[in-house]
């Protein structure tokens, strides 16, 4: 998958203080392509700031299909749901899509430094937040629409993160299969192919020979799945 790199908001953005504080605790490491930084049921003792590369973060679901979650980038943190839980496990795996490095921060370290610093700690609260309500928001999708819900979601999130505007609607800027598509509503490549073509046959998407796809009707796409409106440090893909 060739990704590209997304400018992020202010919100999305860990503060001054708090990424310091995660590098003064931490080691690099370098990643390579294809492999894990962990993977589910792991024990988890440690969390990973990325500095460079990609990492997928997702679960197998119980019926054997792969659930993509977030794909994280350059100041992401992974693994921190784990924080100030007794003998915790990873949730979830992360994959690495593109060589990179990343602070390898000791989960111990990290619970002591937060406990003694309160406005740090309130920094970490507020940033987990915001990481919660999006993955919140793309279950909601997926449980409330079903896979069809999940891809329209998906396409308006990937929009918001790498969307060109142009005369005849939005190109998001990013070669995906549809075999990724599908990863990200936990259905079929069949399934996905499907629901792609029905929305190129009306009009709402064509799909250029790069592979890159073209919302000419974003706002159908909200209407099926009853948008509420988030705002864009929400509704986007990372």
């Amino acid at each position: 998958m060739n990704f590209l790199s997304v400018r992020k908001s202010d919100k999305d953005l860990l503060s001054q203080d708090l990424h310091q504080l995660l590098e003064s605790i931490s080691t690099k490491r370098k990643i390579e392509k294809n492999t894990f930084l962990f993977q589910e049921g792991m024990d988890a003792k440690e969390l990973y700031l990325i500095q460079s590369g990609l990492i997928e973060i997702g679960k197998l679901t119980s019926d054997g299909k792969d659930l993509t979650l977030r794909i994280c980038q350059k100041n992401d943190i992974v693994g921190e749901l784990t924080l100030f839980t007794e003998e915790p496990r990873y949730m979830l795996s992360a994959k690495v899509l593109a060589d990179g490095e990343v602070f390898v921060i000791n989960k111990n370290k990290l619970e002591k430094e937060l406990v003694q610093n309160g406005a740090l700690t309130f920094e970490f609260m507020k940033w987990m937040s915001t990481h919660l309500r999006k993955i919140q928001s793309k279950i909601r999708d997926l449980l409330l629409h079903g896979k069809k819900g999940a891809l329209y979601s998906t396409l308006i999130r990937l929009s918001n993160s790498y969307g060109v505007k142009r005369s005849d609607g939005i190109l998001i800027n990013i070669a995906l299969t549809n075999h990724d598509l599908a990863k990200f509503c936990a259905a079929a490549r069949e399934s996905v192919n499907r629901m792609l073509g029905d929305l190129r046959k009306q009009g709402i998407i064509s799909i250029e020979e790069s592979g890159k796809i073209v919302l000419h009707q974003r706002d159908y796409l909200r209407c099926e799945i009853e948008c509420e409106n988030c705002p864009l440090d929400i509704c986007n893909i990372d």
